[in-house]
């Protein structure tokens, strides 16, 4: 399974948080508005990086610029 290797593997690129304000999840507690986190995996949709919690989480690409 590809996920299972997300967290070992060499980041594709790096991306900044521009906001957490979300509609429906609570994105705070796991994102810092201008911290820089490492793009594990990317969708059309969704950033796959290693959030605050050590874990690899998917997000929307709203909630971040590229760098």
């Amino acid at each position: 399974m590809l996920h299972e290797e997300w967290k070992s593997k060499t980041p594709i690129k790096r991306v900044e948080v521009v906001h957490t304000d979300a509609d429906k999840f609570t994105v705070s507690d796991m994102l810092t508005v201008g911290q820089q986190y490492d793009v594990v995996n990317e969708t059309e949709e969704y950033y796959q990086i290693i959030d605050n919690s050590g874990l690899v989480g998917g997000y929307y690409k709203t909630y971040f610029k590229e760098i």
